[in-house]
């Protein structure tokens, strides 16, 4: 009976390292068919998930309270599985280059509790030779034991959607790779137990790691492209939703849309390739300029934020400005790499301190991540701007009458309302008088 018959039939367990808004679906996914132990460094998440709170809102409460997910922060009890994923971040530095740490602890401590005959399976984005040219050191270092012998590697990119309750693990095809062929055909039916969809056998875990990287990197250049669009238009006087709605009814035109590019996969991950690609002495074109147009968005915004209060004769120093948003994406708690944090530093240089709201977003983690205290949208008012950044749901829900609530008491040529995402109807609010902006 190989490992994969061994899960199957719970004589062996599987571990998930690392349980935040990736391995937390993947830890809930397979206990519906397996023995599957939770392992997180966090004690603070682990006894929320023990008291059946999702703190990532991924899989919600309910799953957590009654899935079989054994949750620990004792590393000792990964002695236990024999088949371990690893699903930890992968950010990047202040300098754009790769921060590894993560990654690197996780090896560690599942390298000082391996058994022999297990496997190791890491999800996280790296660049193409971190699995076998970093982790597998650690894991031999930490554990004695030799890899291809005592135990097996493989990798297999996660490709969960944070907030998107439509694409999932189960029915998004799951790219899997091995050391050799064995440990690939085990990894490839483990996976199979839980993802619908099927697996993609890659031929390498070099070609994994590079799939992974470059999907992201041809969202972020594609939503740069949009961005640049939309830098264009806006000189020209050109609406540029409306550009992209009539090109959208070509069958062969790409749907993207300008805005902020944050989160921790396709504001990060072209960085992880770039990097690679310098140290073999190539430098990127493509990829890091569609890098610098995202990354400057945020500035572009605010220069449009204080033209517009210069036209409407509203002093900039001190201008009281509301940001609606904070999160990286829409309906999702995740702070982590939001490019909504350009917007206020750079306010900041204007000598403006936003006020910020957003129903959505983890509190905690935006103050510990960046000092930042949201105020509650009642405490939004008296107003000169108002900066819709993230489109949740319950900002989609506003009119008029509740912005109007939100501004100082003039009339509306002198009322400020940029609206990053395009949830609004901008003739309406442009008929009406306010000064409204757009990408």
């Amino acid at each position: 009976m190989n490992l994969y018959e061994k899960i199957k039939n719970r004589k062996e367990k599987i571990s998930l390292v690392g349980l935040g808004y990736v391995g937390m679906p993947i830890a809930i996914s397979f206990a519906r068919k397996t023995d599957v132990i939770g392992f997180d460094i966090s004690k603070e998440k682990v006894e929320l998930y023990k008291k059946g709170i999702d703190p990532t809102k991924e899989v919600g409460d309910e799953e957590i309270k009654k899935t079989t997910v054994r949750f620990t922060s004792d590393e000792s009890e990964l002695k236990n599985a024999k088949f371990h994923i690893v699903a930890v971040p992968t950010p990047v530095k202040n300098d754009h280059t790769p921060d590894l740490r993560p990654i690197e602890s996780a090896s560690r401590t599942v390298g000082r509790n391996l058994t022999k005959g297990s496997i190791v399976v890491y999800e996280s984005t790296v660049y193409p030779g971190v699995t076998e040219e970093i982790c597998i050191p650690i894991l031999e270092k930490e554990s004695g034991m030799k890899c291809g012998n005592d135990f097996k590697v493989g990798y297999s990119p996660e490709r969960i959607n944070p907030g998107d309750k439509v694409h999932r693990l189960e029915n998004i095809v799951k790219v899997v790779s091995g050391i050799d062929e064995e440990s690939l055909e085990i990894i490839a039916k483990v996976y199979e137990l839980v993802v619908t969809a099927g697996v993609h056998r890659a031929e390498s875990i070099n070609v994994a790691e590079a799939a992974k990287v470059i999907e992201n990197s041809q969202r972020d250049i594609n939503i740069a492209f949009m961005n640049e669009l939309s830098i264009i238009f806006n000189k020209m006087g050109i609406d540029t939703k409306s550009v992209l709605k009539a090109a959208g009814t070509k069958w062969n035109f790409l749907n993207f849309s300008p805005g902020l590019v944050g989160g921790h996969c396709i504001g990060v991950d072209p960085y992880y390739l770039t990097y690679k690609a310098e140290q073999l002495g190539y430098h990127s074109q493509i990829v890091l300029s569609g890098r610098r147009i995202n990354d400057d968005m945020g500035k572009y915004v605010v220069e449009n934020l204080i033209k517009n209060l210069i036209r409407a004769d509203i002093p900039v120093k001190n201008a009281k400005v509301a940001i609606l948003g904070f999160t990286f994406k829409e309906n999702c708690p995740d702070t982590r790499n939001t490019r909504v944090i350009d917007i206020v530093d750079e306010l900041k240089e204007y000598g403006i301190t936003p006020k910020i709201t957003d129903p959505v977003a983890d509190a905690e983690e935006a103050k510990q991540e960046y000092g930042i205290i949201f105020n509650s949208i009642e405490e939004i008012k008296d107003m000169d701007a108002i900066v819709i950044a993230v489109g949740h749901d319950q900002f989609l829900n506003f009119n008029q009458n509740d912005f109007n609530k939100m501004y100082k008491e003039f009339t509306n040529e002198k009322r400020v309302l940029l609206d990053i995402k395009g949830i609004l109807d901008r003739k309406g609010y442009e008929a009406a008088g306010y000064r409204y902006w757009r990408l």
